[in-house]
C-alpha cells in the first residue's frame, strides 16, 4: 500500500519502520495503525530482513493515540480502534524479526505501549515515558497491560495511577528501555545493535524470538518443558549444524537460514 503516515525503508538486514507525522506528534491515527499493520506484514515475509527499527521522524517518538478521532464516537467506533491497535501491537512479537523502538523526546500512552511491545528499546538520554490517561479520564489500561508485563505492576500502577513522566534513566532502571545515550548517538547505537543482531542466522531468531515469548509467561515446569522441545529442533537445523561446526572449527559461519 502507498503510506502517508508511515515510511519504510531497508539498510542491509534491517527494515527501518519510520513514524512519519510529527506536526501531530506521531500520533497514533486510524491511517498510521493500517499501515503499521501493514508493513509489519509484509516485512514478516520478507527474508532479505533480520531485524525491525521502529523509529520516528521529528523531536518526539509517539504521543499516543490520535485523540480528535476518540470524541463522539461510540463503543462500537471507539471499539475498533482499540482492536486494530492491539492486532498491530500483537504483531511486533509475532513476526520474526526481533523489532527494536528507537525512542527520542516522549512516549506517551500508546506510544509507551508501543516501546514496551517491542522486542529491545534504545532511547536518548532526555526521552520521557508516561501512561497520562487518568489526567483527562481515559485510563490507560491498553498500554498498562503491556508496561506492567515489562515493568512489573505496582511500578506500572504508580505510571497508570500517577500519570507521571517517567525519564530516560528511570525508564531503562525500571526494564522499559534497554539502552540509553546521548541524543546525538542514538541513531548509531540502535544500528550497531541491530547489526549484532543481524549476525545471526535468521531462522535462529525467529525460532529464539517465537520460543521465549511462548514460555516467559508459563510456569516453570511448563516452561523448560517447551524450552527442551524447542531447543531440540533448534539442533536438528542445518544453521545449529553449520554454527557448532564453525566454532569447533573457528571459522565464521555461512547461514543458509534454515
Amino acid at each position: 500500500m502507498a503510506y502517508q503516515e508511515i515510511f519504510y525503508s531497508t539498510e542491509g538486514p534491517i527494515g527501518y519502520l519510520t513514524l512519519n507525522n510529527p506536526a501531530k506528534i506521531n500520533a497514533l491515527s486510524r491511517q498510521m495503525i493500517k499501515e503499521i499493520t501493514s508493513a509489519l506484514v509484509s516485512v514478516a515475509a520478507d527474508e532479505s530482513i533480520k531485524v525491525v527499527v521502529i523509529n520516528a521522524a521529528g523531536k518526539h517518538f509517539c504521543a499516543g493515540h490520535y485523540m480528535k478521532e476518540m470524541v463522539g464516537g461510540g463503543v462500537k467506533e471507539n471499539k475498533d480502534i482499540f482492536d486494530n491497535c492491539t492486532r498491530m501491537m500483537r504483531l511486533i512479537h509475532e513476526i520474526p524479526q526481533p523489532v527494536i523502538a528507537q525512542v527520542q523526546g516522549i512516549a506517551t500512552a500508546a506510544g509507551c505501549q508501543l516501546v514496551a511491545w517491542s522486542d529491545l528499546a534504545v532511547a536518548e538520554e532526555n526521552a520521557r515515558f508516561a501512561t497520562p490517561g487518568v489526567k483527562i479520564g481515559l485510563f490507560c489500561t491498553t498500554p498498562g497491560a503491556a508496561v506492567a508485563r515489562v515493568i512489573g505492576r505496582k511500578a506500572a500502577l504508580e505510571m497508570l495511577l500517577t500519570g507521571r513522566y517517567i525519564p530516560a534513566r528511570e525508564a531503562k532502571e525500571l526494564g522499559l528501555v534497554n539502552r540509553v545515550v546521548p541524543l546525538e548517538d542514538l541513531e548509531n547505537e540502535t544500528r550497531n545493535l541491530a547489526l549484532q543482531i543481524a549476525e545471526a542466522s535468521r531462522y535462529v531468531l525467529a525460532l529464539g524470538k517465537q520460543g521465549f515469548y511462548a514460555q516467559v509467561d508459563q510456569t516453570d515446569e511448563a516452561a523448560f518443558d517447551y524450552a527442551t522441545n524447542t531447543i531440540a529442533l533448534n539442533m536438528g537445523a542445518e544453521d545449529a549444524q553449520i554454527g557448532i561446526t564453525a566454532f569447533l572449527e573457528k571459522t565464521r559461519p555461512e547461514w543458509v537460514n534454515r
